[in-house]
């Protein structure tokens, strides 16, 4: 008989991890819900991502690792079992969110769910106990309005806006919301960047390059290498945010020009 490695991996892991977040006695663990209801059985960093609540995570991955599937799941999880919950699924456009959405719904499907809008918002499903599920593209004159948001996933974080960002964060003060943002690197910039370099201790951070994903084979891999250069090979599939890429100074070169012994010039006024 066969074995279905990815399933025996994901039991493993959940002996060793329990999810944290206190939940009333009827909801299921998440990653048992993916298994035996949606049938998505997820690897082992897949599975440490679906299975807890992540108060604020970052997922620096691969291409073709599944961060869309993953989030999806993670958005089905939360709105069947928390009656009235809002879920935002957010991407740099229209077409990748609507996507997130789509995902979702399939995902509903496995469950019995029909998928249909909320009646106030075009990419939208409702649950029959109210939960809703949203899609935004990445344009901040037009996402104002949400509030009390429960979980707030941003899908090729890199791409969105820095002015998006700051439009959706608010968004979360209400309801305690939870916020995960998965994306490859898009260089040394945007909010992406600098919550992944310097966002402190209050983000939890996984990077998972596709050499540690068992779906994509090597020899792919290294058709890709010689395909798109070393370059664009390390950002796409190995997670490394690079400089940019004809840049007249490094950043190394930039964080060297500061210094804190220079007083500040003082212009007095006559």
């Amino acid at each position: 008989m066969k074995l279905n490695m990815s399933r025996a991996v994901t039991v493993v892991w959940r002996v060793r991890f329990r999810v944290t977040r206190t939940v009333p006695a009827v909801v299921v663990d998440a990653v048992e819900f993916a298994q035996n209801r949606l049938d998505f059985w997820p690897d082992l960093r897949q599975a440490e991502i679906l299975g807890r609540r992540i108060r604020r995570g970052l997922v620096n991955c691969s291409r073709q690792w599944g961060k869309s599937t993953v989030a999806a799941a993670k958005a089905v999880h939360q709105a069947y079992f928390y009656s009235g919950s809002l879920t935002l699924m957010v991407a740099p456009s229209a077409r990748q969110s609507g996507e997130f959405l789509r995902k979702a719904g399939e995902l509903l499907g496995r469950v019995g769910i029909r998928v249909r809008g909320d009646g106030f918002n075009e990419s939208s499903i409702l649950l029959p106990n109210g939960s809703r599920l949203v899609a935004l593209p990445g344009n901040e004159a037009t996402i104002r309005g949400f509030s009390k948001v429960s979980l707030l996933l941003i899908d090729e974080a890199s791409r969105v806006s820095d002015e998006m960002y700051r439009a959706l964060r608010p968004m979360l003060a209400v309801g305690d919301g939870d916020l995960l943002m998965m994306s490859t690197p898009n260089g040394r910039r945007g909010f992406f960047w600098e919550e992944w370099s310097e966002g402190g201790d209050g983000w939890e951070r996984w990077s998972v390059p596709a050499t540690e994903c068992a779906r994509i084979p090597a020899s792919f891999l290294a058709e890709e290498r010689r395909s798109m250069g070393d370059r664009g090979f390390r950002q796409e599939y190995m997670c490394e945010f690079l400089e940019m890429e004809g840049a007249l100074f490094t950043e190394e070169m930039i964080q060297r020009a500061f210094r804190d012994d220079v007083k500040p010039l003082e212009i007095r006024r006559r």
